[in-house]
């Protein structure tokens, strides 16, 4: 039976059989649910009051967060239809497939906000998310009114501030492998017109794989950081923010170990030269945000500074042949204003302006201990990118609205680079080269969509939107020409449909979308060199998503979420004798699903409520590389939680994979082919106090 079919007979069973989920019904399940709180409105400073445009959203609120156990972006893979985040090496990169469309180094193929503050590099996304109440995903395209490297998608996360709770709460959790967890925040609402928070957190994990070479574990983990935010509201029509947040991770991270693929066995880990990733972020946003009369302001001011080392045993064996050190300091200025319409009129409208300014610094070095000589390199690349963009929606007739967008995006790009040779006997230098250039690019990014609202619960729509992602300079490279790489882009196509029961107690999503893919960016790791990122030709995606959600009982949600998706390459010629035209795109899952329910009861005695959920998450079959000569199948994790509350004490007790599935994340040729396992069965408890 092939893929197509298994896929119908899936859709149609969980559309007779299983009990809807998520979305928009979802977000009122939270205790703050952000649509309905002013404050965190503001931080959606692109959707207009009166919603005409049409968007394939999907959004978690705070319960199912809480529920599902959401501590951080890795967390969130496959709990949204076509939402996929490998969980693989060190938080440096955290490549996310949307759709199929992903970025597995250089850059970032989807955009990542935090109040409306952005994160510039996939190196910043993988932190500890405190005081979510929800988290929004934009799938498809959303490079009109977001720009570069938005390809994909946009996560938009949201969190509290002091006008929309008061008081105090602190977490503390342990878990198998010395997991311990401590989390701390306050928000205090000083006067009518201002308030503050201050929050923290530290993580500890003694790592779930051990190096046997050196007799330790490979992938250990600590982690703190440190948020403060205050907030001023001189006058009803002007709300002002300012906050700041520091993040510092020092971890193995790269539990890689050697794979037969005859016998499909995974070897132990066992490489000669200890690996790590230390990780310095500083973020600081100032939102200022006017409520005119019929419109609204808003400007975001960002600043993130960016300070990482990694180092690499490369080779992943015993032997002492290739280490690598790599260190990166980038600092990135980020300015944008956006007016938009606030009425309730047949037209709506948001316009804006962006620039920003980018320097970054890295430097690279790799040890040939056989051959007895270092080579160092350094680089200076400095990006400036400007654009300027509008998007209109008008109301035809009766609920029949259609929008129009674009977006004109300029990027310049510099790098100067020179490496050097050491002989690691005498200590004697040569310079080896060095050289100057540039790059600058310059896009039209447009949007078409058309919906159609049957009544304030259920709609159609359509959409073509067009994604780009800028080129951009190899930090690896064999040979002149790979010195860089070109854009790349998509159009993305795209009809869907809402609907939900008049008292809101069901409700789901369907969306079928096709998107074609040119100059896709492709990285490939070459031996005691790295990844070296090439244009792939043309490839495509397709595929279905459908959302559903079922209230049957006041205290009991239910939940399903899947997606579909067959991505592959069209045209990509990658030298006189490979040719992967028809071959699956690597690391991108046939299916993800999410099947899960939430029930809460209130006993008459001793414990105010009890809150019991489950969940399985299922990802599969994806191709681990662009030969397809090795495959993941299917596999599914069952997570459970339970939750006693008393007051102002909550305790929790959760569980991920309790069915110990057997998996790998990653697989990959270097050297020779090493691959990744899954994370195992992990459990703990957390104690809550909600002062």
């Amino acid at each position: 039976m092939t893929d197509k079919h298994l896929t119908v007979r899936f859709l149609m069973g969980m559309m007779l059989t299983t009990v809807p989920a998520l979305s928009r019904a979802l977000e009122t399940d939270s205790i703050y649910p952000h649509q309905n709180l002013d404050e965190v409105v503001v931080t959606r400073y692109k959707i207009n009051r009166h919603n005409l445009t049409p968007v394939s959203v999907s959004t978690i609120g705070k319960a199912q967060i809480q529920a599902q156990q959401v501590t951080d972006i890795s967390d969130m893979s496959a709990l949204m239809p076509n939402f996929f985040i490998p969980e693989y090496g060190s938080r440096q990169t955290t490549p996310i497939a949307i759709r199929g469309v992903m970025s597995k180094v250089k850059g970032t193929a989807v955009g990542f906000y935090v109040d409306g503050v952005p994160h510039f590099e996939t190196s910043a996304f993988n932190a500890d998310l405190l005081d979510v109440t929800a988290i929004e995903v934009y799938r498809g395209p959303q490079g009109t009114l977001y720009g570069r490297n938005t390809i994909g998608g946009v996560i938009n996360v949201y969190t509290h501030t002091p006008f929309d709770y008061q008081g105090t709460k602190v977490k503390i959790g342990y878990g198998n492998y010395n997991n311990m967890v401590a989390q701390f925040s306050n928000y205090t609402r000083l006067s009518q017109t201002f308030g503050l928070n201050v929050g923290g957190y530290y993580e500890h994990n003694d790592g779930y794989f051990k190096n046997t070479f050196l007799g330790k574990k490979a992938d250990r983990l600590n982690a703190a950081g440190g948020k403060l935010g205050f907030y001023y509201n001189p006058t009803d029509r002007w709300k002002l923010r300012l906050t700041t947040q520091l993040d510092y991770t020092n971890q193995g991270g790269y539990p890689y170990a050697p794979y037969d693929t005859e016998k499909q066995q995974l070897s132990d880990i066992a490489y000669n030269r200890e690996c790590g990733y230390i990780r310095t972020i500083s973020t600081t946003g100032l939102m200022a945000h006017y409520a005119g009369n019929g419109f609204s302001l808003n400007s975001q001011t960002t600043f993130q500074h960016i300070h990482d080392n990694q180092s690499l045993d490369q080779d992943f064996t015993s032997a002492d042949l290739y280490f690598v050190t790599n260190g990166v300091t980038q600092n990135t200025w980020n300015e944008e204003i956006v007016l938009k319409s606030e009425t309730d009129g047949r037209f709506q409208w948001v316009a804006g302006v962006n620039g920003f300014i980018q320097s970054a610094n890295q430097d690279q070095a790799t040890s040939y201990f056989t051959k007895g000589y270092i080579q160092p390199a350094h680089y200076e690349t400095p990006t400036q990118g400007a654009a300027a963009f509008a998007q209109g929606s008008y109301n035809i007739w009766r609920g029949l609205s259609a929008t129009v967008g674009l977006r004109l995006d300029y990027e310049h790009s510099k790098i100067r680079y020179s490496r050097e040779m050491i002989t690691i006997s005498d200590g004697t230098q040569k310079h080896l080269k060095d050289f100057s250039s540039s790059l600058h690019f310059l896009q039209l990014i447009p949007k078409f969509g058309l919906q159609y609202l049957f009544d304030d619960r259920n709609q159609v729509y359509a959409n073509v939107t067009r994604g780009y992602k800028a080129g951009a300079f190899n930090q690896s490279f064999t040979t002149d020409d790979e010195r860089s790489y070109d854009p790349e882009y998509n159009w993305n196509y795209e009809i869907g449909t809402k609907l939900s029961t008049r008292n809101g107690r069901f409700g789901g999503e369907l969306t079928l979308f096709y998107i074609d893919w040119r100059n896709q960016q492709i990285s490939h790791t070459v031996p005691s060199v790295g990844n070296v990122i090439d244009n792939a030709g043309h490839s495509d995606s397709k595929g279905v998503e459908l959302s559903l959600m079922a209230r049957p009982l006041n205290d009991l949600i239910l939940t399903a979420n899947y997606g579909y998706t067959y991505a592959r390459f069209l045209d990509y010629q990658k030298n006189e004798t490979t040719n992967y035209a028809g071959k699956m795109l690597p690391l991108v899952p046939r299916h993800t699903m999410d099947i899960g329910g939430q029930y809460t009861f209130h006993p008459r005695r001793g414990i105010d409520a009890i809150r019991l959920s489950a969940d399985v998450q299922g990802v599969g079959k994806l191709y681990w590389n662009e030969d397809n000569a090795q495959v993941q199948p299917f596999y599914a994790l069952l997570n459970a939680k339970a939750a006693f509350q008393k007051g102002i004490v909550t305790v929790e007790l959760w569980g991920k994979n309790l069915t110990s599935t057997n998996y790998l994340s990653y697989y990959f040729v270097s050297s020779g082919k090493y691959a990744q396992k899954g994370k195992p069965l992990t459990f703990g408890a957390n104690v809550i106090l909600d002062l």
